[in-house]
């Protein structure tokens, strides 16, 4: 037998510190982000936000685990069974996933019941070909109900059964001086000549649309001849009236009225013809759209939600505008279109299948809603999260409920209708029994199986049975009870202090899901998942960064009492601003945890529309932390200049992983290694007993005499200067011998 100190080595020996592979994550990492739904097909069961990279998470899992580094282990089919894995901010269950699929025993603990049910469906058990079976009869069944809403006649051949893919509706008022109906147009745009042959206009006199070769100077309306000008289109709350020139104000705290002025459609015996087809709505157009409105009236309604819009940070902005109640955010075609769906899947017997679907139509909602905007350039509806936010635009994008099936491909033609959330939710489950992943050869992306791995809590086909264990708990992670020395290691992306509302957010899938889904869930028994003790700074329920510090630190601590010796509790972080990094610093040290590594990953996507354009950083710093173990030497700088040549070395890993770090990037790396270091000095004399403020002073106090981030940017030079404002590495070698420190 081995002496203890020898087991104790081998143990820790595969180590992240140690087998983590800056420039080899890196670039996976960010490939992912740029299409994650293709590099992890399980993220389209539903929306959440903010989702971190699976790519790294396995990485993170396997440089632990897996006694070699992670360029080699990654894409071997791989078994952790035995090992246990505990989340304490599941949030959109990369983690369970990540680790589910590698044979890990799972424990995830979320406050948000959205979050609770996300994972559960992500890692439940479904019969695919029988939900895609279910899935398409209520389709057909909907179609026979309200398919003809969803018909008009194209203006090209004539045929009355075109498919309306997007209705396009304009926020309107009536004027205060002269009582006519005034449009809110933001611009006369519809389409850019990016994905159609031209620009297509709306003329702002008669209402036609009309292509046109320049957006900047399109020409005069063929239809009234009048020449284009944008004197009357909204802006900064004020528009002038077309009809007596009068000043108006808008988002005067009334729910606004829409006018339907334009429609882009798909018309099979026109499939081949260049360009999209767009249309102004004509009298049947109009009847339909008050068809939809007399037989809501008829409909009692079961499902549509009466709930009112609680206050909040993201919600002021809906009060604003008017909208008291989330029902008001919908048209009656939507609110139809919805009931009915609902009622169909409430007669589905089988559980798994009638959740499946349930799921589903949460999700729809994102895409079923008069919040939705329209694409110009991308010509394609947005949906209402796609911000992060409640975006009130003036120009609603109203999609398809049914969905249009390209006669040819069988592949659904635009977004956000049944058949596509049949499609994309079928995937993601089939890719539970075959997960892959994503390997560049020769600049070619190939499919990589994974042999052997498998995503759920029983393997589908397998025998004999196959079952994984999976425990999910709605709630605070800080009341869960865990076993001391419980898990191999703890895995999560916590809350970023200020940043998105998730609750607030997700409550407008959640008044609907509660109703259809909810009754046999006691995780479902609130009116809203909003929680007193979420971890994001809120403005109008009071949590602010002592708040925020105060949660988690107390996750922490209770996660590090559940760890087993030397093993890790490692999180990603990155905020624009150094103050948000000193919650992160007290509660390691309030954790009796040391920092061991401070690694950079990529963990957004720049393209995103609330980053794009925007200093905000994509960089996530992952925090290794352990409460013994070693750490490399040459990270324990002491001055802002030794400190700059680590930094500067992340930078060109990360640029030999192809990610191209920003001014934003480097300042959120040097947030993550200020952390470090902090946590470092100050854990001999931590006072954890003192209260939160105190203990957020004296980490300020650390960095300001370490010197802070400027003298740190400042030894960079060129390697800072260099970088974009906006939204690639040489690798450096490492030293032959382990030069580390114990602690």
């Amino acid at each position: 037998m081995l002496p203890l100190g020898a087991v104790l080595h081998r143990v820790i020996i595969a180590m992240i510190e140690r087998h983590f592979d800056i420039p080899f994550v890196a670039g996976l990492a960010l490939r992912e982000k740029q299409i994650q739904q293709n590099y992890r097909p399980i993220i389209a069961v539903h929306k959440w936000f903010a989702r971190r990279p699976g790519t790294l998470f396995r990485a993170l899992l396997l440089s632990e685990f897996i006694d070699e580094p992670v360029s080699l282990s990654y894409y071997r089919g791989q078994s952790l069974k035995g090992t246990r894995i505990f989340d304490p901010f599941m949030g959109g269950g990369t983690t369970m996933v990540e680790a589910n699929r590698l044979g890990c025993s799972v424990t995830g603990c979320d406050i948000n019941p959205m979050s609770w049910w996300v994972v559960r469906q992500e890692l439940g058990s479904l019969d695919v070909d029988e939900y895609v079976r279910e899935g398409m009869r209520i389709r057909t069944a909907l179609e026979l109900e309200v398919g003809e809403l969803y018909r008009t006649r194209c203006v090209r051949c004539g045929d009355k059964n075109a498919s309306a893919k997007y209705f396009l509706w304009v926020k309107t008022q009536q004027c205060t001086e002269c009582g006519e109906a005034v449009d809110l147009f933001s611009n006369y745009l519809l389409a850019e000549d990016a994905r159609h042959p031209k620009n297509v206009i709306v003329c702002g006199h008669c209402g036609e649309l009309y292509e046109t070769d320049d957006r900047k100077k399109p020409s005069p309306c063929p239809s009234c001849h009048h020449k284009h000008t944008t004197r009357f289109t909204a802006k900064r709350n004020h528009v002038l009236c077309r009809h007596c020139g009068a000043d108006n104000q808008y988002c005067n705290g009334t729910v606004p009225e829409h006018r339907l002025f334009a429609i882009e459609y798909h018309c099979g015996p026109c499939a081949g013809t260049k360009g999209r087809l767009f249309k102004r709505p004509d009298a049947a157009d109009f009847a339909k759209a008050e068809d939809a409105e007399r037989r809501l009236r008829k409909v009692r309604t079961r499902f549509v939600p009466e709930d009112a819009i609680p206050n909040g940070d993201e919600t002021e902005r809906l009060h604003r505008w008017g909208y008291a109640h989330y029902r008001e955010m919908f048209n009656a075609r939507q609110l139809l279109g919805l009931e009915l769906s609902c009622r169909l899947i409430s007669k589905v017997t089988n559980q798994s299948i009638r959740e499946a679907l349930a799921t589903n139509l949460s999700d729809l909602l994102r895409y079923q809603n008069m919040l939705c905007r329209y694409d110009a350039m991308a010509l394609k509806s947005l949906d209402v999260f796609s911000v992060h936010g409640f975006p009130i635009g003036l120009v609603q994008c109203e999609s398809n409920l049914l969905g249009i099936e390209h006669p040819a491909r069988g592949t659904p033609v635009g977004s956000g209708g049944w058949l596509n959330m049949i499609e994309k939710f079928a995937k993601a489950k089939r890719y539970c029994d075959r997960p892959f992943e994503i390997r560049m050869e020769r600049g070619r992306k190939v499919e990589v199986l994974m042999p052997g791995e498998w995503i759920g809590e029983q393997r589908n086909g397998s025998r004999p049975l196959e079952i994984r264990e999976i425990d999910l708990r709605c709630g605070d992670a800080t009341e869960a009870q865990l076993g001391a020395g419980e898990f191999d290691a703890v895995f999560t992306d916590p809350p970023y202090f200020g940043n998105v509302q998730y609750a607030e957010l997700m409550d407008f899938c959640f008044v609907w899901l509660r109703k259809l889904a909810g009754l046999p869930h006691g995780e479902f028994d609130g009116l809203s998942t909003r929680h007193a003790n979420e971890l994001t700074g809120n403005v109008s329920m009071g949590r602010d960064l002592a708040h925020f510090t105060e949660g988690l630190g107390a996750t922490f601590r209770k996660s590090a009492r559940s760890l087993k010796a030397g093993r890790p509790l490692a999180f990603t972080y990155h905020h624009n601003r150094l103050d948000a990094y000193m919650p992160v610093v007290v509660a390691i040290l309030d954790a009796n945890l040391v920092c061991s590594g401070s690694l950079p990953c990529p963990a957004e996507m720049g393209a995103s529309i609330h980053i794009n354009g925007t200093g905000s950083s994509i960089v996530d710093t992952v925090f290794v932390c352990r409460k013994t173990g070693r750490v490399p030497r040459r990270w324990l700088v002491t001055s802002p200049s030794e400190l700059a040549d680590l930094v500067r070395e992340n930078v060109q890993q990360l640029i030999a992983g192809d990610v191209k770090p920003t001014k934003g990037d480097i300042r959120c790396i040097v947030f993550g290694h200020l952390a470090r270091l902090a946590v470092w000095d100050l854990r001999h004399n931590w006072r954890r007993q003192e209260a939160a403020t105190t203990k957020l002073a004296r980490a300020t106090e650390w960095i300001d005499d370490f010197g802070g981030v400027e003298p740190v940017i400042l030894a960079l030079g060129d390697d800072f200067r260099a970088a974009a404002a906006h939204q690639t590495w040489t690798v450096c070698e490492s030293p032959n011998t382990i030069d580390e420190v114990p602690f």
